[in-house]
């Protein structure tokens, strides 16, 4: 890193104002090309030699040129000499309209401002690199065009905004680089682009000029009827992925590019009929064991699965296959990687100086101060960026409850209050409102989606209603519960039928999704069938009847890799999923009753046009006695026949269990999870049971297999 020499005038001229000093003033000009053997001057036009500058100080070279036009610079090195644009001939990189731009926050298209971007100044191609640090005394671009010297290209202040800012002829996409920031403390830090568009591979931590997105998108057909996907009455199955360990390349390569993932994922997950893959977070990450949930990168796709362009290519072809993506995206922390945000410009820029409300005692981060404009724009422009270069359909908030609660996680005297005295986080509630109102106005037919695992109020209430404005909450107490009862011996499920029926006492406050995701079979918590009680057969049918019962509850779905499968270990984010578990019947059969629920789950508006509407649910047997078995109906008001769903939850037969059904006639067995298909015991209705008419209304009399759910569609009177 440099130092600024001291006692030299000039030096000091040049480092406080490098463009007010540098260049051409009047006749004469001045470079900094410390090593060189000499400098010209040249004309840009034609090349012709203007003049020979003279080395003043060591590297500082002077000379008078009286020839007007522009100019270029011949710099003599020991190896060859090499022409360039003077990099201090330029004039601002920044309009005034962009410097309002983003003083006043606009985050749709501050991504096309701040950062590197490739582009023409003057009729001279080459890059534009610019920089938020207000604070610092001084800031220099560094990089493998100027062996990373950073006495070579200090920056131009742009104070308006508090924007560094310079220009860089002839350079091209592909370039490293960093910022060098002498901070308000006089410490020098070697700094990443906050607004890098592309990153090298980790460990490695250098900034790369990503060239400009231009691709030609072909999923038209997808964006149009985008909205109608997306509604509360729409199918939404998610499958999540982490990219790097759904499955390990055959070629030794650590993990697979967006290109084999396009191969080889997006016909696994159409193929299970999926809606919807959800990536847990892609943005640059210096960490891989954090799993990209400590991002630095919040404009750059991490670099282990291509460029930018690649991941451009991913999604296109989801679309046009029919599938949706969701990314995993962070506001709420960062990491304190020396190179990254923390103290950026020598004092606490994006986080808090208080480390009451600047440090996160659960993954030892900083917290993003969103209470300062110019760091909640950041974070909006980074969401706004996916949706926007990349088509991106949705993003899944995490860790929203963090960001509510001031006291969040910490105990008495670890926190302060707000300006009443209570314990919300109204900066983040704004900042939350903020993010969904910008996405509502820009990409309407796009989702948002809040992991908030608190009784909040409205956090899918429209933000002019009061709300926070998500279009759909995880619903974590439905997990919390439902695990705990799966995971109770059968012979006590009878007592505790409550944990399944309570979630219907509330399912209809929130758009909900209902998440059996990664945080569930990660540090010891053991895999979706290792939870299961029993013995192997009661494990599988456990699980089978679990996500039955799952698929048929109000809320759309998701289901982390690997529990579709039936694996028996947790996730390892270095190894792969345990695909060779698919060669066994109760293996397979699993992954084959998780691609059957998705198409009856489609194929039935009973099952997801009233996801978010109580009309459309409604009890008949709710654990009885305590007898295990639960028994509802779901309905449409736009069409399609009701559906009854009866899950016995203990591992005894029911035989001709009496269940009344809204309608009499022929209700076909659509679904049931002891089918031998799945790797059951085949115990069922021969395909259908007729509702005959009773004192009390319609009844069926039903045989329900033991740890099964069995779904029943109305198909009309009886013959």
């Amino acid at each position: 890193m440099w130092r600024w020499r001291v006692g030299s005038e000039s030096a000091v001229s040049w480092a406080s104002d490098p463009f007010g000093y540098l260049g051409r003033h009047g006749g004469v000009v001045r470079t900094f090309q410390p090593g060189a053997a000499g400098v010209e001057v040249i004309s840009r036009k034609s090349g012709r030699r203007l003049g020979r500058l003279q080395e003043a100080t060591p590297g500082l070279f002077i000379g008078e040129v009286k020839q007007t036009a522009s100019y270029a610079l011949r710099v003599l090195w020991p190896d060859g000499a090499w022409e360039t644009e003077d990099v201090y001939g330029f004039g601002p990189v920044l309009s005034e309209a962009d410097l309002t731009a983003i003083a006043r926050g606009e985050a749709m298209g501050m991504a096309d401002r701040l950062g590197a971007v490739p582009r023409a100044l003057e009729g001279v191609d080459g890059v534009a690199f610019s920089v938020w640090a207000p604070n610092a005394r001084r800031v220099s671009l560094v990089g493998d065009f100027n062996s990373w010297d950073g006495r070579r290209h200090p920056m131009r202040l742009r104070h308006e905004a508090g924007v560094w800012e310079i220009f860089i002829p002839r350079l091209s996409a592909g370039a490293r680089y960093k910022f060098d920031v002498e901070g308000a403390d006089g410490v020098v830090r070697r700094k990443a682009d906050p607004f890098a568009r592309a990153s090298e591979t980790p460990p490695a931590t250098a900034s790369i000029v990503a060239p400009l997105l231009d691709h030609a998108w072909q999923d038209d057909d997808w964006m149009t009827g985008r909205a109608e996907r997306h509604h509360a009455g729409a199918a939404m199955s998610i499958y999540e992925v982490h990219a790097g360990s759904w499955r390990r390349p055959w070629d030794g390569e650590a993990c697979h590019d967006w290109d084999a993932l396009a191969d080889h994922l997006i016909p696994y997950v159409t193929g299970l009929d999926f809606t919807h893959v959800q990536l847990m977070p892609i943005m640059e990450h210096p960490f891989g064991g954090s799993w990209g949930y400590q991002p630095l990168g919040q404009f750059a796709p991490s670099a282990r699965y291509g460029a930018p362009e690649a991941l451009a290519r991913f999604v296109d072809r989801c679309h046009q296959a029919g599938l949706g993506v969701i990314l995993d995206w962070v506001p709420a922390h960062f990491p304190s990687d020396p190179h990254g945000l923390e103290r950026f410009d020598g004092t606490a820029l994006y986080e808090h100086a208080d480390p009451r409300e600047g440090f996160h005692p659960d993954w030892n981060t900083l917290i993003y101060n969103l209470g300062r404009d110019e760091v909640a724009s950041f974070l909006v422009a980074s969401a706004l960026y996916w949706l926007d270069r990349f088509h991106i359909d949705g993003l899944r908030v995490d860790a929203v409850a963090s960001m509510l609660y001031r006291d969040y996680s910490r105990k008495a005297g670890e926190w302060t209050p707000n300006i009443h005295g209570g314990r919300e986080n109204l900066e983040s509630i704004a900042f939350l409102r903020r993010l969904n109102a910008a996405v509502a106005k820009h990409f309407p037919s796009a989702v948002t989606i809040a992991e908030e695992s608190t009784a909040w109020p409205g956090v899918t209430t429209p933000v002019d209603q009061g709300g926070l404005g998500f279009s759909y909450k995880w619903n974590m107490g439905w997990m919390n519960d439902t695990l705990r009862y799966m995971h109770r011996d059968p012979v006590h499920r009878g007592w505790h039928g409550g944990d399944l029926a309570f979630g219907l006492t509330y399912a209809f406050t929130e758009r909900f999704v209902l998440p059996l995701s990664h945080d569930e079979v990660v540090h010891g918590k053991g895999s979706l069938l290792s939870k299961m009680p029993g013995d192997r057969w009661r494990q599988f049918a456990n699980l089978r009847a679990l996500l039955a019962l799952m698929w048929a509850h109000p809320g759309k779905k998701l289901l982390f890799m690997g529990g579709e499968i039936g694996q028996w270990r947790e996730w390892d984010h270095d190894g792969e999923l345990d695909w060779g578990l698919l060669e066994t019947r109760e293996h397979a059969g699993l992954q084959r009753l998780v691609g059957d629920l998705n198409r009856v789950y489609r194929q039935e508006g009973a099952l997801h046009h009233t996801d978010a509407d109580a009309r459309g649910f409604g009890w008949i047997a709710e654990n009885h006695d305590r007898d295990g078995v639960f028994v509802f109906e779901r309905r449409s008001f736009h069409g399609g026949a009701p559906v009854i769903v009866a899950v016995n939850m203990t591992p005894e037969p029911q035989m001709r269990r009496h269940v009344r059904v809204p309608l009499a006639g022929r209700w076909a067995e659509i679904l049931n999870t002891d089918a031998a298909v799945y790797g059951g015991g085949d115990l069922g209705n021969q395909g259908a049971a007729s509702a005959l008419p009773h004192p009390d209304g319609p009844a069926l009399d039903l045989t329900l297999p033991p740890l099964a759910a069995v779904y029943l569609r109305y198909e009309g009177p009886s013959a």
